[in-house]
């Protein structure tokens, strides 16, 4: 790579010189760099901002990588840092960024990278890979916005955060493909993730974060709502936990959308629905739901039930919603009757029950109008 300055949209890549200390100093002093960039130290002061620019960044260009520091093109100011990690065997890389807290929302680090990507393609690179925590969403929606194609997650091999390992998401784009932005089948809600959501006044609908797995698993444990559980298992607070803590990286890549239903007013949690089983080719995803008995007989349920197909049906490809329930389950077929699905079909010994048992299981759909 040139140590030329590169135009990046809104910035401008180039080399790092001492009189950026300070503000490097003052952008990685963000609680956010340090949570999901492990090797930044924490607290970070000028020296280790003058290490990096004296050291670090001429140690990464004599190895076969490149360092650059984001600045706004129009004032020089600094906005973040990017590269391209040494080549491997094979002469593939990766990109790495980070961004200071008063550059984030404009676009700044997806031209970063689009911006060096387009040289290092030039230059015969085969393949870059770009790897971001699992809960780091708003760095995979980078990736996603690069066209880089997510390629699934590596368990364990992030920074440990107390004691545990993190788990890592793998994005790559190679240099055949075309590069476009990758839109996702399951955009977030208005006001994106996390703090995006639904309401109809009475009822709000939030995704799903690390924030609610201990409301999640109370009522997860519930014995009515364990039953309906497939399979119908008590519960471990560890997979409660690890349900929350992807939720968001799920939701992105089209996997599944889990969510938070919660009182309007107080914000209360009161329970959980998702759209499961997306298949893309067919446009369809499965509804599951459960409500908390305190929030029961008000028709909370059916009124989150509407919002999402809602939603689902105006802002995504889906076509068809399907859902199930137990014969025995007339509470929840009330619900999917009030909420415009039609029952289908009962199907035999379907489902996973108690002691080795099957259960039937009567399904339901609403399609698009």
């Amino acid at each position: 790579m040139p140590h030329e300055a590169i135009p990046a949209g809104p910035a401008v890549l180039r080399l790092p010189v001492e009189g950026d200390a300070d503000e490097i100093a003052r952008a990685c002093a963000d609680p956010e760099i340090a949570r999901f960039i492990p090797f930044v130290p924490s607290p970070y002061t000028r020296d280790d901002a003058l290490t990096w620019i004296t050291k670090t960044v001429p140690a990464t260009w004599e190895n076969g990588g490149a360092d650059f520091l984001i600045a706004d093109a129009a004032t020089d100011r600094v906005l973040g840092a990017a590269g391209l990690k040494p080549p491997d065997r094979f002469g593939a890389t990766e990109v790495g960024y980070w961004l200071a807290p008063w550059a984030r929302g404009r676009g700044v680090v997806t031209a970063a990278v689009r911006a060096l990507a387009k040289p290092a393609f030039a230059r015969g690179v085969p393949r870059i890979t770009l790897h971001a925590d699992v809960e780091n969403v708003a760095s995979q929606q980078v990736a996603h916005r690069c066209g880089f194609a997510h390629e699934g997650v590596l368990r364990g091999a992030g920074a440990p955060r107390g004691g545990t390992p993190g788990d890592i998401a793998v994005f790559g784009r190679l240099s055949t493909d075309p590069g476009d932005p990758i839109a996702p089948f399951l955009p977030f809600f208005p006001g994106g993730f996390p703090g995006g959501s639904l309401t109809d006044g009475v009822v709000r609908l939030t995704p799903l974060t690390t924030a609610d797995a201990a409301d999640y698993f109370a009522l997860a444990s519930l014995p009515d709502v364990m039953d309906s559980h497939v399979p119908p298992v008590p519960p471990e607070y560890a997979d409660a936990e690890v349900l929350c803590r992807y939720a968001g990286h799920r939701w992105l890549i089209g996997q599944r959308a889990d969510i938070a239903i919660r009182d309007a007013v107080t914000g209360e949690f009161a329970g959980e629905i998702q759209l499961t089983g997306v298949i893309p080719p067919l446009g369809q995803a499965m509804l599951g739901y459960s409500l908390h008995p305190a929030h029961r007989g008000r028709g909370v349920v059916t009124r989150a039930v509407d919002l999402l197909v809602e939603w689902a049906f105006a802002a995504t490809p889906l076509r068809r919603i399907i859902a199930g329930t137990a014969p025995g389950n007339t509470a929840s077929q009330r619900v999917l009757e009030r909420a415009g699905f039609t029952r289908e079909h009962l199907v035999k010994g379907l489902l996973p029950g108690p002691g080795g048992t099957r259960l039937d299981d009567i399904q339901w759909a609403r399609t698009r109008p």
